[in-house]
């Protein structure tokens, strides 16, 4: 598999001049052009509880998290853009805290 980002933005139809941005997944041994070599969307998040919940990470399984990052590592120029995507990547894990009682 050849996999690159092929990245898509499209101005919000209100008026905000905000735009959407799609990361899309391809696979360039597939085809050369978009969508017949498409294969999933890069997820957001990525959950840390091992369940699969997206496409893309039932796709790679535990490999998902590496290949996000060295995707968009590859793909995005500024180092600026790319570290801000892969803190939304990255799992969170949650803390749990007991406390005492005395």
């Amino acid at each position: 598999m050849k996999l690159r980002l092929s990245i898509f933005k499209r101005a919000l139809n209100d008026y905000s001049g905000k735009k959407n941005i799609r990361f899309a997944v391809i696979d360039l041994d597939i085809s050369r052009k978009y969508p017949s070599n498409f294969v999933s969307i890069l997820p957001k998040k990525i959950k840390a509880n091992g369940g699969y919940h997206t496409k893309f990470e039932r796709k790679f399984g535990d490999e998902s998290l590496e290949l996000a990052e060295k995707l968009l590592k590859r793909s995005l120029k500024h180092e600026n853009d790319w570290e801000e995507r892969l803190k939304l990547l990255r799992p969170k894990l949650k803390e749990y805290t007991r406390k005492a009682h005395i």
